[in-house]
């Protein structure tokens, strides 16, 4: 025992019994994802992608690519950051990030509230119509992005003060879809790697900082 007969033994089982749990935890198996439909290129149900068989040690970060500020690319992001002081690629691509985790989980969940900020109107309407035939079919789905091992700027374009930016998300989730008697549907209850390419607008004259998504497919 330790100072003032405090069993320290049980204190190193513990610790030792909390690692092993987040050990297991982290282990990866197969699994299916969430993906845009192909009509109009706006996001819908989704496809499967790469299985992965693998333990996580820890939760990476993820690899933030950001063109050369010398190429189209890069000259369309310095040509925004002249418009909106506060913008930067890398600043950009951590809210990005947030929001894909953000819109996947909700799209799942068939929050309408939630999604409609994060959207287009013509996007919000592709996701609503497949989320009301996911109620309609009384199937519900479940996904859970585990974490995003890369996104990369891919695309910039800048009309007037209209800024889009395309990100290619790599990206690991954990997505299934259950019928009303909980039988499987779709997707797995593992692990999967997916790609995707996102596009966000904002006009950047505006006081919105909300960047929407406008256009979701599989990479």
């Amino acid at each position: 025992m330790g100072a003032g007969g405090f069993p320290i033994d049980l204190v190193l089982f513990g610790m030792i019994a909390a690692f092993l749990v987040l050990r297991l935890r982290s282990i990866l198996g197969k699994r299916t994802g969430f993906e845009p439909s192909q009509g109009a290129g706006r996001a819908a149900p989704r496809s499967t992608g790469t299985v992965i068989e693998a333990v996580a040690e820890a939760p990476s970060v993820p690899a933030r690519k950001v063109p050369d500020p010398a190429g189209q690319v890069g000259q369309a992001l310095v040509r925004m950051a002249r418009i909106d002081k506060d913008f930067t690629p890398e600043r950009f691509l951590g809210g990005a990030e947030a929001a894909f985790v953000l819109i996947v989980s909700k799209f799942a969940a068939g929050d309408r509230d939630a999604l409609r900020p994060l959207l287009s109107p013509d996007t919000f309407a592709t996701f609503e119509a497949a989320i009301a035939a996911r109620e309609a079919a009384g199937e519900t789905q479940t996904s859970e992005v585990r974490g995003i091992q890369e996104a990369t700027i891919e695309g910039a374009s800048l009309t007037g003060t209209y800024a889009e930016i395309t990100v290619r998300f790599v990206s690991d989730q954990v997505n299934q879809t259950l019928d009303r008697e909980g039988r499987h549907v779709s997707g797995t209850d593992a692990v999967t790697e997916l790609r995707d390419e996102w596009l966000f607008g904002r006009d950047l004259s505006t006081r919105d900082p909300t960047w929407r998504l406008l256009q979701a497919r599989s990479a």
